[in-house]
C-alpha cells in the first residue's frame, strides 16, 4: 500500500525557514514524479515544486528562488526547503506522487497519491 507521510509544518514569522519532509512507503520514490502542492484556506490549490525521476525540478513562479525540492532515494524521503517565507505561503502542504509524463508542477494536485498534509503558517 502506497503511503506518503508529511512532517515539518509549523508556525513561523515572515522571513523564516522551514523544511518539510515526506516519508514514502509502499513504492520506490525514484520511479515516480513527486512533489508538493498546497491548499489555501479558500480551498484553492497550487502546485509548488516537482522533482522528476531523473532529478530535474520545476517550481511555481511564486516560490522560485525561495523553495528547494530534493529527494533522498536511499531513505525514500522527499523534502521541501522553504526560505524567506511570506504570509501568503500560509497553507496546508501536501506531498504527492504520480505516474504522469513530464512531471508538471501544475498537475501535482491531481496526483494519484498524496499524503494527509502538514500545516504551514507564516505570520507578519
Amino acid at each position: 500500500q502506497v503511503q506518503l507521510v508529511e512532517s515539518g509544518g509549523d508556525s513561523v514569522q515572515a522571513g523564516g525557514s522551514l523544511r518539510l519532509s515526506c516519508a514514502v512507503s509502499g513504492y520506490t520514490a525514484r520511479r515516480y514524479c513527486m512533489g508538493w502542492f498546497r491548499q489555501f484556506q479558500g480551498n484553492e490549490r497550487e502546485g509548488v515544486a516537482a522533482i522528476d525521476r531523473d532529478g530535474s525540478t520545476n517550481y511555481a513562479e511564486s516560490v522560485k528562488g525561495r523553495f528547494t525540492i530534493s529527494k533522498d532515494n536511499a531513505k525514500n524521503t522527499l523534502y521541501l526547503q522553504m526560505n524567506s517565507l511570506k504570509p501568503e505561503d500560509t497553507a496546508m502542504y501536501y506531498c504527492a506522487a504520480n505516474t504522469f509524463g513530464g512531471c508538471a508542477v501544475r498537475l501535482l494536485s491531481i496526483s494519484e497519491y498524496r499524503g494527509q498534509g502538514t500545516q504551514v503558517t507564516v505570520s507578519s
